[in-house]
């Protein structure tokens, strides 16, 4: 099975999909380590590899081919970018959407990252704003629509152990419901 996390920076993505993983034995790839991968290679610290996808939409195109290729080619897979579910596709069998507001997401990610809050939730607003244009830009994707999604939770609502619990239970009811021969509704989604 491929299963999709996505959402903004901050909302637990990568707490989820490394627990997921871990859970059903599955491999987790992570959006953010084939960007740091790209930098690298092109021999860019990760701050100007974010300026650099800007001015340079090879950036995104390059990051977002290889999301697509790796759940075009692989299952038992976690994958996890604020893209994934687009860039996947038909080929993923769940996809899920974390969020919680920019003032928590602001809050974790200067925790994780030992910066004020208020320059974080600059920062993470300011890269929001890129990001949604240009992927508007490159591929009529409007970041907002949640349509796409099998589950949207909003991580600021349980806690870090049991957002992840939430997801697993969903995959394991669409497992069960699928080893007995329901077949899921097409075009259903919930959100909680």
């Amino acid at each position: 099975m491929l299963i999709t996390i996505s959402g903004p920076p901050g909302s637990g993505k990568s707490t989820v999909a490394a627990f997921l993983a871990a859970e059903l034995g599955y491999e987790h790839v992570s959006g953010g380590d084939i960007f740091r991968a790209l930098a690298d290679e092109r021999g860019y610290t990760l701050a100007e590899f974010n300026e650099l996808a800007e001015e340079d939409e090879s950036v995104d195109r390059d990051l977002d081919a290889q999301l697509r290729e790796t759940a075009r080619d692989r299952d038992d897979l976690v994958l996890e970018s604020r893209l994934a579910g687009w860039m996947a596709g038909e080929h993923a069998d769940l996809k899920f959407w974390l969020d919680a507001s920019l003032d928590v997401r602001a809050r974790r990610i200067a925790d994780r990252e030992g910066k004020a809050v208020d320059v974080a939730r600059r920062e993470t607003a300011e890269r929001e704003r890129s990001e949604k244009r240009r992927y508007r830009e490159y591929y009529g994707i409007d970041f907002d629509d949640r349509s796409i999604y099998d589950l949207a939770v909003n991580t600021a609502r349980w806690g870090e152990a049991t957002v992840p619990r939430l997801v697993l239970d969903a995959v394991e009811s669409y497992e069960s419901a699928r080893d007995e021969g329901e077949t899921p509704v097409e075009g259903v989604r919930y959100e909680f």
